[in-house]
């Protein structure tokens, strides 16, 4: 049996199990209000969004080690085992969550979710280095990261609907049910990588593995190492080009987070809303990540196509994206109503996705083979450590209902993030090791 377009089948469950991933950990922040009212009834507000700061902090931390984890575990055992071993964990995770009394089991439990969930980005950046040839990684890349988008978008309003019908731990059981039974399609489908995969046309085989690495007809013994550049951990951090991605990658990432983690709240601490009226509009900024995600993966391929270098395209589209984030994030300092917060935020989740899909295939652009993995886990470790830096500060910085600070926060750091790919990346091409 031969199916056509099979490495679209894999981009399409990597990009399933990144909407899993993201109706997993956004269920406790919908349902935090409830959750709190609950638990903690002799609490004020401000000392609510204390706690659920720290459950967040201990969430992206051990995301963070996770990534740097689970990006030397894809190298070991594969894609395929990684994502089950990945989304197996974490489903129960999400599950045992029903089992939570307090600040001690959330954090214990949502710990054991950082680390496992944190496997989907190394492993989905390993697929699509397997998987696609360099002219439509960024495009896969934005169809695997627009998951994360929809998983925003289904999150909110379902859970929020669910809460009709469902106590808080029910709704935590159904979302780890849900996860457990990707793993299906997922280990039916997913054999074995291109080269060896029974099921793929021998034309998409060499479609895939002929993209690979820029060609050039008349390869030498030299050229044929050159691409295949794999250095060991030490040497893969000796390159400027390695902390270009690394220093991106921590500074754009947290603005992910800081909306992320804090939509619900912002709209019930500065608008009043309940999980009923953060369901009607929290799903909002969602829609423009999911756009942003295509946008960046589509414009990246149509530039390529279009005979643009690699570098060009990446630099282009990610200072695009920056530059669009810039003046919405300083705009959030005063949106008005709701609904005005709300379409501000999805420009900047817009802005953020273009840019995302591009720095996040910086890794393959840059090397091959297991340095691929390798880099991409430190890159996501250092961005959820800076997550966690951010996070511990929202509670401090927002204190009365005041999220300009914040906000400000993260317009500095998209202009970090665009420096370090200027400056320190320099011209993205596949390195040797000859290059200094």
């Amino acid at each position: 049996m031969k199916i056509k377009g099979l490495r679209w089948w894999v981009i399409a469950l990597i990009a399933l199990a990144t909407v899993i991933n993201y109706i997993d950990r956004q269920s406790l922040t919908v349902l935090w209000p409830e959750i709190a009212e609950e638990l903690y009834p002799d609490k004020n507000g401000d000392e609510r969004k204390e706690i659920y700061s720290w459950i967040s902090i201990i969430f992206v931390f051990s995301y963070a080690f996770g990534q740097a984890i689970f990006g030397k575990i894809f190298d070991w055992i594969g894609t395929r085992l990684g994502f089950a071993l990945s989304i197996g964990v974490w489903s129960i995770a999400t599950a045992l969550h029903a089992l939570s009394k307090g600040l001690l089991s959330f954090g214990i439990f949502r710990a054991i979710l950082g680390v496992a969930e944190a496997g989907n980005w190394p492993g989905a950046a390993k697929g699509n280095a397997e998987w696609f040839p360099i002219k439509e990684r960024a495009f896969a890349q934005g169809l695997f990261n627009s998951g994360a988008a929809i998983g925003g978008i289904i999150a909110i309003p379902v859970i929020a609907a669910l809460t009709v019908f469902f106590s808080w731990q029910a709704i935590f059981i159904i979302v780890g049910v849900t996860g457990l039974l990707w793993l299906i399609p997922w280990m039916v489908l997913v054999k074995a990588p291109p080269k060896k995969h029974p099921w793929i046309t021998e034309e998409e085989r060499l479609y895939i593995l002929n993209g690979q690495r820029i060609s050039n007809t008349n390869k030498t013994e030299s050229n044929t190492k050159e691409e295949l550049y794999a250095p060991d951990t030490k040497e893969l951090l000796s390159r400027k080009q390695s902390w270009g991605v690394i220093i991106a990658s921590a500074a754009i990432d947290p603005i992910w987070w800081l909306f992320v983690f804090w939509i619900p709240i912002y709209l019930s601490e500065v608008y009043g809303m309940d999980v009923k009226g953060i369901g009607i509009y929290g799903w909002v900024p969602y829609v423009g990540a999911m756009l942003g995600a295509w946008f960046g993966g589509l414009l990246a391929q149509n530039r390529l196509k279009a005979g643009w270098t690699v570098d060009k395209t990446r630099k282009v589209v990610i200072t695009l994206g920056c530059l669009i984030m810039l003046p919405a994030l300083i705009a959030m300092s005063n949106p008005g109503a709701p609904v005005n917060a709300v379409l501000i935020m999805a420009l900047i989740l817009f802005g953020f996705q273009t840019a995302i899909g591009n720095v996040q295939t910086l890794p393959s652009d840059f090397y091959s083979g297991k340095s691929v993995g390798s880099l991409a886990g430190f890159s996501g470790m250092a961005a959820k450590l800076a997550a966690v830096g951010l996070t511990y500060l929202v509670p401090i910085l927002t204190k009365g209902g005041n999220y300009t600070p914040a906000f400000i926060i993260g317009a500095a750091l998209a202009i970090i993030a665009l420096l370090s790919v200027w400056v320190l990346c320099g011209k993205i091409q596949p390195l040797s090791a000859r290059n200094n």
